[in-house]
């Protein structure tokens, strides 16, 4: 099993990441060149009501085929049209896990999806569809009510693993048909992917050689230190270049001017000696800084408003009647690091603003002392993630 440091967010809420299966037949965790999901049977995501994201699904039931056209909006103030485009026949497939957004008033939340999943979705897993097939379940994640100490926290995580496995686990048996995979998750997600990727897709030849990357980010994961592999994973490196596959990207995002500090921080750094937070750039594997490509929405809903106090344009405010299209982005804004500060190893962001210029000059996605951007993670390197996907996939399929 893998250490309470897998995916957590520090106190609790992406340590949700335990195991109980719903479903029945084939398990993983067994060494050799068959998929050990073969013949899996789920109760709950055998069908389509239970998944957010499908390709079964028809076009006005899944939450990914929904309008994701972007306007870029230049330094100058000057704008262009930046359309999202599905791809027809995608070859691969990505298997994306929601963070903590559910408001429902239970430990775990129920499987009828809120605002907050659906919002999350359109930010963070809907672009993805420009590259691989995206299958998306709606679960029953440890909720915010439970980080307020209302749940059981064994049992929440539990029943939130679960979920995740024996989605997975249909996936796998009905739907993958030997196509590589990419594992997306954020905060809970991450944790819950975490823990899937260590007990499960480790211990399989067949899930691992069909993973083509895993994406896990707002996590704190362990490596040993200045090393790649080791830690929370024993067979999956850091991703060092975009032609590398079988292996993990992963960071938690802080500004430059805000750096995690020790009595507040819940990211970037691991309690265990000897040991680091992993981090590397999805726009610059090799270590260096680069100009990330961030997307932001322009409208925002639920519980994410409250926590941003914004309706509309939550990391960024340009001319609205300049924005029409749901999303935007802001080329040379952001710049994205990963660096080691004290104990601390995370990605660092830098925004590159102008007063002088008609652009917003700032960002947001804090939460709180101690999280970061955690908020923004994902959004800010939207771009770059689904630019990987494309090249670490055709290194896949090319081999």
């Amino acid at each position: 099993m893998t250490r309470m440091s897998v995916g957590c967010l520090g106190l609790m809420i992406a340590a949700f990441g335990c195991a109980d299966s719903s479903g029945t037949g084939g398990a993983g965790g067994t060494r050799g060149d068959d998929n050990p999901f073969e013949g899996y049977e789920s109760e709950l995501y055998a069908g389509l009501d239970n998944w957010l994201c499908h390709p079964g699904l028809a076009e006005e039931d899944d939450l990914c085929m929904r309008d994701l056209d972007a306007t870029l909006v230049d330094a100058d103030g000057s704008t262009q049209a930046d359309p999202h485009v599905v791809a027809e026949d995608p070859e691969f497939d990505c298997f994306y896990v929601y963070p903590t957004v559910s408001v429902d008033p239970a430990g775990n939340s129920d499987l009828d999806p809120n605002d907050e999943e659906r919002f999350v979705i359109l930010n963070q897993a809907a672009r993805f569809t420009s590259t691989c097939r995206v299958f998306a379940p709606i679960y029953r994640q440890g909720t915010l009510t439970a980080l307020l100490g209302l749940g059981d926290f064994e049992r929440d995580r539990e029943l939130a693993y679960g979920d995740v496995l024996d989605a997975f686990g249909a996936y796998m048996a009905n739907d993958n048909d030997g196509r590589g995979v990419i594992l997306v998750g954020h905060s809970q997600g991450a944790g819950l992917l975490a823990r899937l990727l260590a007990e499960v897709v480790e211990e399989s030849d067949y899930l691992h050689d069909h993973m083509i990357a895993a994406y896990l980010a707002g996590a704190t994961l362990a490596v040993p230190e200045g090393a790649d592999v080791g830690g929370d994973f024993q067979r999956t490196p850091l991703c060092r270049s975009s032609d590398e596959t079988g292996c993990l990207v992963t960071f938690a995002s802080f500004r430059s001017t805000e750096p995690p500090e020790d009595e507040t921080a819940l990211f970037a750094k691991t309690d265990e000696p000897g040991t680091e937070a992993a981090c590397n750039n999805p726009a610059a594997l090799a270590g260096d800084q680069a100009i990330v490509t961030s997307y932001f929405s322009r409208d925002i809903t639920g519980a994410f408003a409250v926590a941003l106090g914004a309706t509309n344009s939550p990391w960024a405010d340009p001319d609205a009647e300049n924005v029409t299209t749901p999303f935007f982005r802001l080329p040379g804004l952001v710049r994205a690091e990963c660096v080691r500060r004290d104990a601390f190893h995370y990605l660092e962001i830098t925004v590159l603003s102008d007063p002088e210029d008609p652009r917003t000059d700032d960002i947001s996605g804090d939460f709180q002392p101690g999280w970061g951007l955690h908020l923004a993670d994902v959004t800010l390197v939207m771009g770059d993630l689904i630019a990987l996907a494309e090249q670490q996939a055709e290194a896949y399929l090319g081999r």
